[in-house]
Formats: structure tokens, sequence, C-alpha cells
């Protein structure tokens, strides 16, 4: 195998996609994490987005994008984490991209100064999980019964957005049966608890302070 290592900062939910991959596939690897508000030389030369994940590979080629990232992984590792059928696998990669749709819409309602405009990026965020939940069919994960490329994808949001929930009133999780069954059945995995780093409560906390919204204000 490879000798993979992913650069990151602590809380990236891109990051932790990638991390859920390698630790699903039962990947050796190291994690370098970075200040991306002050982001070193090394970083900026082999980043050409200026953004994690990126994976170095061998110490001689780099890879970046998350998604771009996981199918590598799951190329060069036994078996699979891809449907084979090629319409599943293409309707799996549009859903990935929606959910970092998602991850967006969280971090907009972060972002947002006011409360009317922290509400109203809720309204976005709740009308895009609607979606998924729409085109879930409430089987153990997104395909049916077998961990894929897509869970790995939103086990991050699911955790981001069962952490705002126990701090404020955003989601009622029963008006979203099937995310919820998801989430238990993603968050219950090891290879998704092992990527949640030490602390992670403290550390998205305060990230989300950081960006002087008015979410941080409730927290």
């Amino acid at each position: 195998m490879v000798n993979l290592e992913l650069v990151s900062f602590n809380v990236c939910p891109f990051v932790q996609r990638s991390v859920i991959t390698l630790n699903h596939k039962g990947c050796e690897y190291g994690i370098t994490f970075i200040d991306l508000a002050n982001p070193p030389d090394w970083f900026l030369q082999i980043s050409p987005l200026g953004k994690v994940p990126v994976l170095k590979v061998d110490d001689s080629e780099v890879l970046f994008e998350s998604a771009v990232i996981n199918e590598f992984v799951d190329d060069v590792t036994p078996g699979t984490l891809k449907p084979s059928d090629p319409l599943t696998l293409a309707k799996n990669r549009a859903w990935i991209e929606f959910g970092g749709t998602c991850l967006a819409d969280l971090y907009m309602m972060a972002d947002a100064k006011t409360e009317n405009e922290m509400r109203q990026q809720m309204n976005v965020c709740k009308e895009r999980l609607q979606h998924v939940e729409n085109i879930l069919t409430g089987a153990v994960f997104f395909n049916g019964d077998d961990f894929a490329l897509v869970d790995a994808a939103y086990a991050p949001l699911l955790i981001r957005l069962d952490s705002i929930c126990e701090k404020i009133d955003f989601l009622d999780w029963n008006h979203f049966p099937k995310l919820n069954r998801w989430k238990e059945n993603l968050l219950a995995l090891e290879s998704v608890q092992k990527s949640v780093i030490e602390d992670f409560e403290s550390h998205y906390t305060n990230k989300i302070r950081a960006q002087n919204g008015y979410l941080g204000s409730l927290l």
C-alpha cells in the first residue's frame, strides 16, 4: 500500500469525509494539521485551491478534493465502497456534491450576523435536508445495507447537525425520520466515531463563535 498523509485543519468536514473512508478501508495514514488562516508556504505550493483536504501520496504526488481522494483510496484498496451499477454510481456522486452544498449552508448559517439572517439560512438548510429525506428509502445506509462513499460524505454533516441541534432549537428530527435513522446508523460506526477529533464539541463550538455570527452568541 502507498504511503498516505492527509493535510487538514482540525474540524474540516471535508477532510473528515476522507478520514472516514480511510478508516473504513483499514488504511494506515497520517494527518498533518495546519492553520488554514495562516497556511505554511509548503501547503500553498501543493494545494492549487489553497483548501483542504490534500492527500500526499508517497511524498511525491498530491490529490485534492475529498470526493476525488475518496475514490482513489477506494480504488487502491481491496473491496469497493462504490455501487457497481453505473446509474446508481452517478446518482451517488450527484448526492455527494449536494452534501457539500448542505455543509456550505451550515457555514452560512453560522456566518449570519442577525437573528433574522440566521433564521433565513436555517430555512434554506431545512429545505435542502428535505430533499435528502425524500430520496432516502429508510434503509440502513444510502444505497441499502452496504456502507458506501456517499455515506462517508454525509456523516460529517450529520455529526455537525447533531451538535447544533443539541444546543439550539433548529431541527425537529421527528420531521426527518429517515435522515435521523441514517444519522444514528452512521454515528454508530467505528470508522465514523474514530474520525472525530478529541474534544470535537469544544473545537467546533469555538469555530462557530470565531465567525462572529448570531449563532455563535447562542452557544
